[in-house]
This record gives C-alpha cells, structure tokens and sequence, in this order.
C-alpha cells in the first residue's frame, strides 16, 4: 500500500509552490501564507497543494482498495495517518515557524525543542529559519547550521 501515495503526489507542482513560497514568503504571493488565523491558514495551504485531480485519484484508489480491504482499515491506516500528516506538516513546518512577527527577512523561526522532538514532529522542519537560510541543504542536515 505505500505505493499509492506516488502517482498522487505530482512533485512537480510541490516544486513550484515550495519556490513560490521561498520568493515571496510572508507576502500575498505565498501559497505557505495567510494571516487570517489557524483554520483559514490551513485552509488556504492545502487548497494550494491539493489538486481537484489528486483528489479523485484517492477517491478511485479507495473506492478499489475496498473491494479487498475492510473500510474501516482503510480509514484507520490511510485516510487518518494521510490527515494527520497534513496537519502535522502544516502545524509543525508551516504556520508554527511562520506565525507572529519575526526579525529576519524570512519571518520565520525555528522551533524551540531538543533535537529528537523536532524530528518526529516534522522531520526537522521545525529548523525553518535554517532551512530558508539554506534552502539547498537536505532536511536531515537542518540541525547543522542551527
């Protein structure tokens, strides 16, 4: 079943988007952005990511995958954790490091925590302001310049 989140994800648009934000972050222009609190802030990212497209796709792929596995465990182990990554994703990567006001001109902070906790909450995302200082280093690699 891991396999079904590939053809869903079209990097290519994620690509964009994530660029657009890192050009015009904290602006109008940013698809990572809205100043209007949590609900609408996270309204507006996941309508800049998630396509009408893509959401067919997993539509068709739950409709199939019913016919052999029970709905309940398509709920509990793909529908749910797919959620609860994009809340995980939004909370800990995007509106935590973005929200308020900031002193640099990415408006944007890194979390707080030890090095585990950022980790498991948003593979280091929590790194943010290092992130956009060096947008080219891998994830795992954030901690580094910290």
């Amino acid at each position: 079943m891991p396999y079904l989140y590939m053809p869903v994800f079209f990097y290519n648009r994620l690509y964009t988007k994530h660029h657009q934000h890192h050009s015009h972050v904290h602006t109008e222009a940013d698809p990572d952005f809205a100043p209007h609190g949590f609900w609408k802030w996270y309204f507006r990212f996941m309508m800049n990511y998630v396509t009408i497209i893509q959401l067919v796709i997993m539509a068709i792929a739950y409709n199939v995958l019913n016919i052999w596995v029970e709905e309940k465990n398509l709920l509990l182990f793909w529908v749910l954790p797919s959620l609860m990554s994009t809340f995980q994703l939004f909370y800990f990567g995007t509106y935590l490091p973005h929200k308020g006001e900031h002193d640099n001109e990415y408006h944007a902070s890194t979390l707080q925590k030890n090095h585990f906790v950022a980790f498991i909450t948003c593979y280091f995302f929590g790194y943010h302001l290092e992130h956009h200082q060096k947008p080219g280093m891998p994830w795992w690699q954030l901690y580094k310049t910290k």
